[in-house]
């Protein structure tokens, strides 16, 4: 990844992260990365919406030119985000009642757009 999409994504995460605030979640975590081994990846942000953990990926583009931005979580992204979210689970001794994946697209366009897809996958 670029310099600039980093500052794009990161841009993204934010945003994100201050929607799903304004929606009434906790963020618990962002940005994780399990520990070393065969497993790769990061889980953008994890928060806590009443008794359930959410475990959300974030998707920001500056246009649609190649797609919608949740269109980008493909079956085997999805994959690897749930065995994170188990790694994740794991190493904070977490009990939730429910274990939700959710989806926020933010597209930087003018007005920028973001969208909150709960249950994604």
């Amino acid at each position: 990844m670029t310099h600039h999409n980093q500052i794009v994504a990161g841009y993204g995460e934010r945003l994100a992260g201050r929607y799903l605030v304004s929606q009434g979640l906790v963020i618990l975590d962002r940005n994780w990365l399990p520990p070393p081994g065969p497993l790769r990846g990061e889980l953008d942000l994890i928060a806590r919406d009443g008794a359930d953990v959410v475990f959300v990926e974030v998707k920001t583009r500056r246009s649609v030119r190649y797609g919608r931005p949740a269109e980008a979580v493909v079956p085997s992204k999805a994959r690897r985000l749930r065995r994170l979210a188990l790694q994740w689970l794991a190493a904070n001794d977490a009990t939730y009642r429910n274990v939700r994946f959710d989806v926020v697209s933010v597209l930087l366009s003018r007005p920028i757009a973001v969208q909150h897809l709960r249950g994604a996958f």
